[in-house]
């Protein structure tokens, strides 16, 4: 199962300063856990010390942030789209 994530710019240098990664899981903390595996140390900077993501990262599944959907236990399926976006403010 193929699951495409889309790494901000801040995050490349744990990712061999690639844009997209190709992951498994069948969740999004699978995912992460995946990518833990191929990119050590993006975890943290993913999510805090409860595992859970961090409140200035938002993640999205097919443009539909996890929030709203099942949070780190929101299902994928092969073809699915992550995407981890930096929370900005303004002012």
């Amino acid at each position: 199962m193929a699951i495409t994530v889309l790494i901000p710019t801040a995050l490349q240098k744990f990712t061999n300063n690639q844009a997209s990664l190709d992951c498994t899981g069948n969740s999004v903390g699978e995912l992460i856990e995946s990518m833990e595996s191929s990119c050590p140390g993006i975890k943290s900077r993913l999510c805090d010390e409860n595992g859970k993501p961090r409140r200035f990262l938002n993640f999205y599944v097919n443009s539909e942030d996890i929030r709203f959907l099942e949070g780190t236990d929101t299902p994928l399926k092969d073809g699915d789209e992550v995407s981890i976006v930096p929370a900005v403010a303004g002012g």
